[in-house]
């Protein structure tokens, strides 16, 4: 489970870079670090959301689309892992 849970980060961290570099900005994403204060926009976060979306083959469920679960790659990475988890039982 580890190296999933590894891999969600990295695919999540690697989303936030490539927004930020899109905005011509460059900031240590650490797994803790607030996203808006690394610089993303609600714009941004739109984004964000969309790329979580195609890199993971999910819809977002609305109930999900929360300001808490996009504060940082930690929290992101924790939903993601939720709404995977079915897909890996079955």
């Amino acid at each position: 489970m580890q190296a999933f849970d590894t891999d969600v980060r990295d695919r999540i961290i690697k989303l936030v870079k490539g927004i930020l570099e899109q905005n011509s900005l460059v900031a240590n994403i650490t797994p803790s670090a607030k996203l808006v204060d690394a610089g993303l926009t609600s714009m941004d976060m739109v984004n964000l959301m969309l790329g979580v979306e195609a890199e993971f083959d999910f819809t977002i469920p609305q109930s999900e689309i929360t300001p808490e679960n996009f504060q940082s790659v930690e929290t992101l990475e924790r939903m993601v892992s939720t709404q995977l988890q079915p897909a890996n039982a079955a």
